[in-house]
């Protein structure tokens, strides 16, 4: 291989590196003041899009330069594999994992599986509380281990940093990756992470589009 093509291929890297550095960052700093938004698009235009929620309100998000835009379709179970960058909204449950390590785990039984496109790897890593439902917890990490359908997801190199989620057969698995403006469209289901300013009006931090129909379950 020649010293050029070498020399491109750590310049394409160390560009996906600063790229997803960047994007983890601005997530991080999004969540700190972030409310969610659950609806369905009523209307977009160049500088916002309009959602109509879940109490019959009509809302305005702005759409700022910074805002990210995700779509989600669907995927499969079996697309799932060790390593796989994954998250999922679930409940604590009563029993204990089936995951054999040197201390027992409680298990919980997720709503919805999300597996992300490798590019976007490390996205809102960790393991946190979630607005819906209540009592809800959301993880995201890579898939350390799998015992049937209860996937051990990792966010950090100890063992207390891991959660073990049973996905059941009939929880929807859907694949999220990074889209351009054009899956904004009338009719589309969205959550959106949105921040509201001194001025009472809200900019969209994020927005995860369904396509084809598909209702984000967060």
């Amino acid at each position: 291989m020649s010293t050029n093509v070498i020399r491109n291929f750590k310049y394409i890297a160390v560009l996906a590196a600063l790229f997803m550095s960047t994007l983890s960052a601005n997530v991080r700093a999004q969540t700190a003041d972030q409310e969610n938004v659950r609806g369905q698009i009523a209307r977009v235009d160049a500088a916002a899009i309009e959602i109509k929620i879940a109490n019959g309100r009509t809302l305005r998000l702005a759409l700022a330069d910074t805002t990210t835009l995700f779509s989600l379709t669907k995927a499969s179970f079996t697309e799932v594999s060790f390593g796989t960058y994954v998250g999922a909204v679930a409940m604590k449950d009563d029993r204990y994992s089936p995951i054999v390590r040197d201390s027992l785990s409680w298990l919980h039984n997720a709503f919805e599986l999300r597996i992300f496109d490798e590019n976007l790897r490390g996205i809102a890593l960790g393991h946190k509380k979630w607005d819906q439902p209540p009592g809800a917890i959301m993880a995201h990490g890579w898939v350390d281990d799998i015992e049937v359908r209860v996937l051990s997801i990792k966010y950090g190199p100890t063992e207390e940093e891991e959660t073990d989620v049973e996905i059941p057969r009939g929880a929807p698995v859907h694949r999220m990756s990074l889209a351009e403006k054009s899956v904004l469209k009338t009719g589309a289901h969205i959550f959106a992470g949105v921040q509201k300013g001194a001025d009472g009006k809200y900019t969209a931090l994020f927005v995860l589009v369904g396509k084809d129909g598909l209702v984000p379950k967060l």
